[in-house]
């Protein structure tokens, strides 16, 4: 059995009219401290968001969601975030915050292989 190690996560939630407080899962974000690992992957459900508000700004949610791509890959599309280490952007990124883009309460579990556990956590509870 390979070695597993202790990851966090946090669903990315779209809220397209925060003062109504529906929402959907968007996205996860994964960071694993002992793999220096973090990673967001999304999905947008555009008719779950037609739903929810029939005049809701498609692109911009599309690009928040991507800009929380972003951040975790570093580099140059991570603006100022680039200089952080994984862990500095994780915490950064599920932060609490009133925008059309929230992050929910972080979660743990292990794993041997944290790019894995990203696309099953995607698949089991955003798509």
């Amino acid at each position: 059995m390979s070695e597993r190690d202790v990851f966090e996560y946090a669903l990315l939630r779209v809220v397209p009219r925060v003062e109504r407080g529906e929402c959907f899962n968007a996205g996860v974000v994964v960071y694993c401290r002992a793999r220096s690992f973090v990673r967001a992957r999304t999905h947008l459900d555009e008719a779950r968001l037609r739903a929810l508000d029939p005049a809701a700004d498609t692109t911009g949610v599309r690009a928040a969601l991507r800009a929380v791509e972003g951040v975790c890959a570093g580099g140059e599309q991570a603006g100022q975030a680039a200089r952080d280490d994984a862990g500095r952007r994780f915490r950064w990124l599920v932060a609490p915050r009133s925008t059309v883009v929230q992050p929910g309460p972080v979660h743990t579990g292990l794993t041997a292989d944290p790019e894995a556990e990203v696309e099953r956590l995607l698949d089991l509870l955003v798509r």
